[in-house]
């Protein structure tokens, strides 16, 4: 019985709060607590010289590469460091998933004026429910062969925490694009207890951006090899945006011998 009730009170409060009205609130206090975190956050931002001078330099997109925790904090920094770079050619995209709680996420980022491309990988435990994955690789592809930017989480949507997927490689390799990691951690900051420890940034903080290194895809190279570059250079970006954010310095992991 305790478990019927509930159930019945989760259900209604669950559509109550994927309801278009709720949504479209939530979506603006998202937006608005962002633009307050890119004014207020005192940022330290490194790799910025190298990473304008790869968007002046480059003739068709690049996929911007973010763990998934950061996903507040993605557009306040890419607005606050690169916003207003002349050498910007294209529209910057997010990737963000069809579900219910990224609706209001989607909304938020469109208020920055960064364009959303809906869709993410299937789940194998509900293959019948279409995540919209393989038109959200389509729309992204098209951008990036358009000179535009999509950022996309390589460790998301479902983890594990910090361990790059083969996505955004592949997707760089098939629109013939370069994959640029961008990691920014910010503290003090709140953490939930969810699989990636997602971040609820703070205003009036100290936070860094980091531009990594910016791996190159051709389409004749390994896939397993670009993972490995790309994985090392998030690894290493976000070591040094932590560090730069004041957090305590974690060693580098120990390589496994061959």
């Amino acid at each position: 019985m305790a478990l019927d009730a509930k159930r019945s009170i989760s259900r209604p409060m669950k559509s109550f709060l994927r309801s278009a009205p709720v949504v479209s609130a939530l979506g603006f206090v998202i937006w608005a607590w962002m633009a307050l975190v890119a004014r207020t956050v005192r940022w330290t931002i490194e790799g910025e010289t190298e990473a304008r001078a790869v968007l002046a330099a480059e003739n068709s997109g690049v996929v911007i590469a973010c763990w998934h925790e950061t996903i507040l904090l993605i557009p306040s920094g890419w607005n606050r460091a690169v916003r207003h770079w002349p050498e910007r050619r294209g529209r910057t995209a997010m990737m963000i998933s069809l579900s219910a709680d990224g609706e209001a996420v989607a909304r938020a980022v469109n208020h920055l004026d960064i364009d959303v491309v809906r869709g993410s990988a299937g789940n194998k435990k509900k293959a019948s429910k279409d995540k919209g994955g393989l038109r959200a690789i389509a729309e992204a592809a098209g951008r990036l062969r358009a000179g535009g930017y999509v950022c996309m989480t390589p460790d998301g949507p479902r983890g594990p925490r910090r361990i790059a997927s083969p996505g955004a490689v592949t997707l760089a390799q098939r629109a013939g694009a370069r994959v640029l990691p961008y990691v920014i951690a910010s503290r003090p900051a709140i953490r939930l207890k969810s699989w990636d420890r997602f971040i609820i940034p703070l205003p009036f903080t100290r936070g860094a951006i980091v531009f990594g290194t910016l791996i190159d895809c051709p389409r004749e190279a390994s896939p397993e090899a670009l993972q490995e570059a790309l994985q090392r250079g998030m690894d290493e970006a976000t070591r040094r945006a932590e560090m730069l954010a004041g957090y305590p310095v974690q060693p580098k992991p120990e390589l496994l011998p061959e």
